[in-house]
């Protein structure tokens, strides 16, 4: 049990036998370091419950909780905030407790009813680009927190395997690739059907060019360039099943699948379930015909099934067309449905998408309420911001994105380049190097973008991202590796377990031990917000007060033998625990560096 668990007890019962009032949750902040204390109860929002001085009712409960409650030694009040100090013994007992818990902050699986959390859902026209790693990397990192705090977790994307823009590039192959192919150009399948969708747009400009040089108004040209004439009919040809177009589109989309399958085991993410649209672009019709009976639709004159959400403050929303085809919405409705039958036991699912379809999660999420799914409640859209380089905005048509692979291998580059000038890394051999250079760089890419706010737009800079000091990955990670060097030098046992009466704290142990004690509460608050900024702030944090311990305090050439074991099983417990926060980061942690 916590000390915010024991405390929030015992203020709900003082402020009963004090004013007789019910109080249903006490709010808890670190002492600002000005004051004394461990923790500090707010008391400001108590006096909803009670008009009082808020001075006086911090006096009241810290007379109360100092006099019924063991764990609290003293108090003071400062204004309306309630500060604590707590006994030595209770952070000594709970240190006890954790030591050698290697799953120390994870909750095994509570929960009977499953959390789906979609990320990634690419295109098959282009290689995945940077704004697809943020993508990956938080929805990835949202599933792992989930399972932490006791969720059972299915990871799962939906592939954009059709319509118009997948036939673009296949017709610029059709038409330029002289039947080249991965294995003939060494290049990986995502990149090549990328290179042929950049080619399109090339060809397409041209004759949009030449259009306009006969006369044709801009909107005209680009409705009459006959490549786009010639990939829209390679679209029909396809939804009619035509032999030939359908063996291009599964040559090329399966060159792209692999492409992708590398690329994410290059960043280090994974997958349980794959949907793909040209399997789901069907669903949800039924589901039209259904809503229609109920009025939860309506029809219009011309045929289209629409949905009023006017009364709910949004806009009438199509969901099949006049001539009866389905739109996106419809799609995403069919598709919704069709996982909770695949997988019964998921009660929410979580869907990894950028801001601007926050309206379209909005419209969605509403429309499934109103048709009656009671698992609808727990939709969740993890909108997240762009990531912006130095170098301006990225457009795949254009072939000015920042390629995945590549800004993977320009991290590896990044963190070997500062490490050679830092010489951090002498006396290894190749292979260790190579291998640290890809963690650091790894670490970098994650971290950086994994610190910020998901709802937060990020300017991405590689160069800082590796710095060494500072908020990185890479300053944690340095961390992490000192304290394995110092347990490498460790020669005595010490498994042992020290009495409170054989251990008094140091001002900085204590601290250490407070920063450890919040991680299980970290991992829910990252769980309930969807948020792994979250677990990585939270990690600098304990690496900053671990680096603050080590800097005033000698560990293993301590005092005595008991102050030398102690402070060895403190530097072990924070290693487990920087570990276990960037295993749900999706960050690898070296033991050398």
């Amino acid at each position: 049990m916590t000390i915010q668990d024991i405390l929030s007890q015992h203020v709900k019962t003082a402020f009963s036998n004090l004013y007789q009032t019910k109080l249903d949750t006490v709010e808890f902040q670190a002492t600002r370091k000005e004051f004394e204390g461990d923790i500090t109860v707010v008391t400001f929002p108590m006096l909803r419950m009670v008009k009082m001085n808020p001075a006086q009712l911090g006096e009241d409960l810290g007379q109360y909780l100092v006099k019924h409650v063991a764990e609290v030694k003293a108090f003071n009040v400062v204004k309306g905030f309630l500060n604590l100090a707590i006994a030595d013994d209770f952070y000594l007992n709970f240190f006890n407790g954790i030591k050698g818990d290697d799953t120390f902050g994870f909750v095994k699986e509570l929960d009977d009813k499953a959390v789906m959390v979609e990320y990634s859902s690419p295109n098959t026209n282009k290689p995945l680009h940077l704004g697809h790693v943020r993508n990956v990397l938080l929805g990835y990192s949202v599933a792992e927190i989930l399972k932490a705090s006791g969720k059972k977790v299915y990871k799962t994307q939906i592939i954009n395997d059709r319509g118009i823009h997948i036939c673009k590039s296949m017709l610029a192959w059709k038409l330029f690739g002289n039947g080249e192919t991965p294995e003939s150009t060494s290049l990986k399948g995502d990149k090549l059907v990328g290179n042929y969708y950049v080619k399109f747009d090339q060809v397409y400009k041209s004759e949009i060019a030449d259009l306009m040089s006969q006369g044709l108004s801009e909107e005209e040209a680009k409705k009459q360039a006959p490549i786009l004439l010639e990939a829209q009919d390679m679209l029909r040809k396809w939804e009619a099943g035509d032999k030939e177009v359908v063996a291009l589109w599964e040559m090329m989309n399966h060159w792209v699948y692999d492409g992708f399958e590398t690329t994410y085991k290059n960043i280090g993410v994974d997958f349980d379930s794959y949907y793909y649209e040209s399997n789901t672009y069907l669903l949800g019709k039924e589901f039209v015909t259904e809503g229609l009976k109920t009025g939860v639709f309506f029809k219009k004159d011309d045929g289209s099934v629409w949905c009023d959400l006017t009364p709910d403050g949004l806009d009438e929303k199509i969901v099949l067309r006049s001539d009866g085809t389905a739109v996106y919405m419809t799609q995403d409705i069919g598709t919704a449905i069709q996982r909770i039958k695949d997988y019964p036991d998921v009660g929410g699912m979580v869907y990894t998408v950028g801001n601007e379809q926050d309206y379209h999660f909005k419209v969605l999420f509403l429309i499934l309420k109103k048709l009656g799914f009671e698992w609808a409640k727990n939709l969740y859209h993890l909108s997240y911001g762009m990531v912006d380089l130095p170098s301006g905005k990225m457009k795949s048509r254009e072939g000015t994105v920042v390629d995945a692979d590549d800004l993977i291998a320009e991290m590896t580059t990044t963190a070997q380049d500062i490490s050679q000038d830092l010489g951090k890394l002498e006396g290894y051999t190749e292979a260790e190097k190579q291998d640290i250079y890809k963690t650091i760089g790894l670490g970098a890419l994650k971290y950086f973008i994994l610190k910020v706010d998901p709802k937060k737009r990020i300017l991405f800079d590689p160069k800082e991202s590796v710095d060494f000091q500072g908020n990185t990955g890479p300053f944690i990670q340095y961390t992490y590796a000192r304290i394995q060097a110092i347990l490498r030098k460790v020669d005595f046992n010490t498994s042992v377990t020290l009495s409170t009466v054989e251990t008094s704290l140091h001002d900085k142990e204590k601290e250490l031990i407070k920063q450890l004690e919040m991680f299980p509460e970290v991992i829910q608050q990252a769980a309930a917000n969807h948020s792994p900024a979250l677990v990585a702030n939270y990690t600098y944090d304990l690496v900053k007060e671990f680096n603050s311990f080590y800097q005033n305090v000698s560990i293993l050439g301590a005092d005595n033998r008991n102050e030398k074991i102690f402070r060895v099983q403190l530097a072990q417990s924070v290693a487990n625990t920087i570990k276990n926060a960037f295993s749900l980061l999706g960050i690898n942690v070296p033991e050398r560096m």
